[in-house]
């Protein structure tokens, strides 16, 4: 019996990570514009040219996106990058980074395959150091498992958040979310970027 009792709870386990696996695979990145609010329903143009309808619920974070200088990636400070390798060095050229703030210090940590463009990448983690080189900055960058060195040519757009509310979820906004699909296909929003004063979200 208590074995039994055991390989239930294991499989409930195993179950439960599957779905939030599986959850993870199916969630959908959405860049674009709004062009309708009406409190509970986001309508957004993707900039793939389609129409979406997104839920925003009570917990919904809304996130302004400011722009910030190159200067203002230190060493120590959380940022996530996203990259693309370059022939015939296959060095990874960022771009864009954004910085978190403290108290977003950690979140998804680690490099992975991004969609920003083909081939790009997303690299969340530590600034060990940053060097000159021919082509910019050398980010030197830490994450549980791994490092990363990115380099940051000038003009790549660097930003950080900072909390907002749901009155920048205008028409006319540029936005960046994961949106969680139901069963049903229906999309719900958990967390937004807005960019300020037209700006657009460059990651």
């Amino acid at each position: 019996m208590i074995k039994l009792k055991a390989g239930l709870l294991a499989g409930t386990i195993v179950f439960g990570l599957m779905s939030a696996l599986a959850l993870a695979q199916t969630s959908v990145r959405v860049r674009g514009a709004i062009t309708g609010f009406d409190g509970h329903v986001l309508a957004v143009k993707t900039r793939e040219g389609k129409d979406l309808k997104v839920s925003i619920i009570d917990d919904t974070a809304v996130s302004s996106v400011f722009s910030l200088q190159m200067s203002d990636i230190k060493q120590g400070s959380f940022v996530g990058v996203t990259a693309i390798k370059k022939a015939p060095t296959g060095r990874l050229y960022a771009l864009e980074v954004h910085i978190f703030p403290e108290t977003s210090r950690g979140m998804g940590e680690g490099h992975r395959d991004w969609d920003l463009e083909p081939g790009s990448t997303m690299t969340n983690a530590n600034v060990d150091a940053i060097v000159e080189d021919n082509d910019g900055k050398e980010l030197t960058l830490s994450y549980k498992g791994g490092t990363q060195k990115i380099t940051v040519p000038p003009g790549t757009p660097v930003v950080t958040f900072r909390p907002s509310d749901k009155s920048l979820l205008k028409t006319g906004a540029q936005v960046f979310f994961v949106a969680q699909p139901a069963a049903d296909g229906a999309l719900t929003a958990q967390r937004i970027q807005v960019g300020k004063d037209g700006m657009k979200p460059p990651m």
